[in-house]
């Protein structure tokens, strides 16, 4: 969105806070692409400074290459958009104790080892990906911080008059990913979106559902294993019968071992660290 503004000021010379505010309570994202990148980026470099609260899978490339493989496919449905501006990267952080996986702004996706142990088929690990890709599409995470830390901050950053700024909220995001935690509303868009990329891959477009259904046979007994997952992708029961009820709109099967590819992923898991 840098361009328009630069724009609307050459034309008027009026930015007008009023609107600006209105605009961002409305979700508008006064961030550009290149902006969400350059945050993704800041973020992934702090990231991988800090072993000990993201301790990144060494010496199994094995694995980071299945999980790039799904993603891939993923990327390949006519319905990802921004494929070729954001970066798309893939890391596995060895956390067994952890179910969870989230992006950045940009692209920059990490996935853990609890969560790849916790699904049963190669699908649902699709659905979890796709979702992910979702919210870097739909770019959830620059709309939320367009509104939190106010227009003008906002607008600084989206006219390059304090590029530091990125980098400050980048910091604070490292902080606190929990800042990353999404609305309702963030989660069932991003799930839709989810259904619809898999929908033109092998995979079961409705396969989420399973991970879904896991979540809630498990939650009394995993305990914290849980906790981080559920704090930033909360499960309300609208959000299950939504994918319950498109499902059902677009009338699927039953799935298949041709679309869940159940057997290939309990090699994968069964050679995991």
């Amino acid at each position: 969105m840098s361009a328009f503004f630069h724009y609307l000021r050459r034309r008027t010379g009026i930015l007008t806070l009023a609107v600006l505010a209105t605009l961002a309570a409305c979700g508008f994202n006064i961030f550009s692409d290149q902006d969400d990148v350059n945050l993704g980026r800041q973020l992934d470099a702090q990231i991988r400074s800090n072993p000990g609260e993201y301790p990144i899978l060494r010496g199994r490339p094995d694995v980071k290459q299945y999980v790039e493989g799904i993603v891939r496919t993923v990327l390949a449905s006519p319905e990802v958009k921004k494929k070729d501006i954001y970066p798309y990267t893939v890391e596995i952080i060895n956390d067994d104790k952890t179910i969870n996986a989230f992006c950045t702004p940009g692209g920059y996706i990490y996935v853990y080892t609890g969560l790849l142990k916790f699904l049963d088929n190669e699908a649902s690990l699709a659905g979890v990906l796709g979702h992910e890709i979702a919210h870097a599409e739909l770019r959830h995470a620059t709309k939320r911080i367009t509104a939190a830390y106010g227009v003008q901050i906002a607008l600084a950053i989206a006219l390059g008059e304090n590029p530091t700024l990125l980098e400050q909220i980048a910091s604070n995001l490292f902080v606190n990913l929990g800042f990353l935690k999404n609305s309702r509303d963030d989660e069932e868009e991003a799930d839709n979106s989810s259904m619809l990329y898999l929908r033109s891959t092998p995979y079961y477009p409705g396969a989420i559902r399973y991970f879904f259904d896991k979540i809630l046979e498990q939650k009394g007994s995993r305990g914290g294993a849980l906790e981080r997952l559920l704090s930033t992708h909360p499960l309300p029961r609208d959000r299950v019968e939504n994918v319950e009820n498109t499902m059902k709109k677009w009338n699927l099967p039953p799935p298949t071992e041709a679309n869940l590819f159940s057997a290939r992923y309990l090699k994968f898991k069964r050679n995991l660290p």
